[in-house]
């Protein structure tokens, strides 16, 4: 599972006594995108029972692989700057492991809900800064969704599909300075409420057991 990642956080820096504060309603927003997310599903029944029993009935799966985030570097620098810091070097730390744990009910061969859990990982940045000192920020993504699940099947076992649904995302923020940079508020939690869309395939090995191939993205926004 590859999450992807758009513009991460900023910060509001005070001049006047070298501080540093989260913006708590100003804070952009990270964009979450699964590539190549492997799934495992496994149907509720009976072994033995006819393959026309796939087309309903309720399933449990999980996934994980590599997430990845995207953060928002200039606008970063550029609040460093506003408040009379000059970055000296900038680093970023995007790319973390994630996974997610899901369960639906299939209504037919073409539709199904599904809700679930995930965890996008950790991401972080280090900015060294003259006057001398550091900026650390780091932020932890989770949620749960739910979707609705659109099949096209192109055999009995073999189907592609596409999700849209509404995940709740908790974002745990912090920051951390050292020498100039103070830090007022190092840690704030955001919630809200976004969309969530995906494509993928999935092979039904069995009755029972199937294998999924998906792209997810979703939006988690940090107000």
């Amino acid at each position: 599972m590859n999450h992807h990642a758009g513009p991460l956080w900023g910060a509001h820096l005070l001049p006047g006594n070298r501080a540093l504060v989260p913006w708590s309603r100003k804070m952009k927003c990270i964009q979450a995108q699964c590539l190549s997310a492997l799934s495992v599903l496994a149907f509720a029944g009976l072994t033995g029972v006819p393959a026309a029993a796939q087309d309903f009935g309720w399933y449990l799966g999980a996934n994980a692989g590599e997430s990845s985030a995207t953060v928002d570097e200039t606008r970063i620098v550029d609040d460093l700057l506003d408040a009379g810091f000059d970055t000296t070097a900038f680093k970023d730390d995007e790319g973390d492991s994630g996974f997610k744990f899901f369960g639906g009910y299939r209504f037919s061969r073409y539709f199904a809900l599904e809700g679930g859990y995930v965890d996008l990982g950790n991401f972080s940045f280090k900015a060294d800064t003259d006057p001398a000192g550091t900026l650390r920020g780091g932020i932890k993504i989770k949620g749960v969704n739910v979707d609705l699940v659109g099949f096209i099947p192109f055999t009995p076992e073999f189907a592609a599909f596409g999700r849209i649904g509404a995940v709740r995302t908790e974002a745990e923020v912090s920051f951390a300075g050292t020498g100039a940079v103070v830090v007022l508020d190092p840690a704030s939690r955001e919630r809200a409420v976004n969309y969530k869309l995906g494509v993928g395939l999935q092979f039904d090995f069995t009755e029972l057991l199937a294998m999924r191939e998906a792209t997810t993205e979703q939006k988690a926004t940090v107000l």
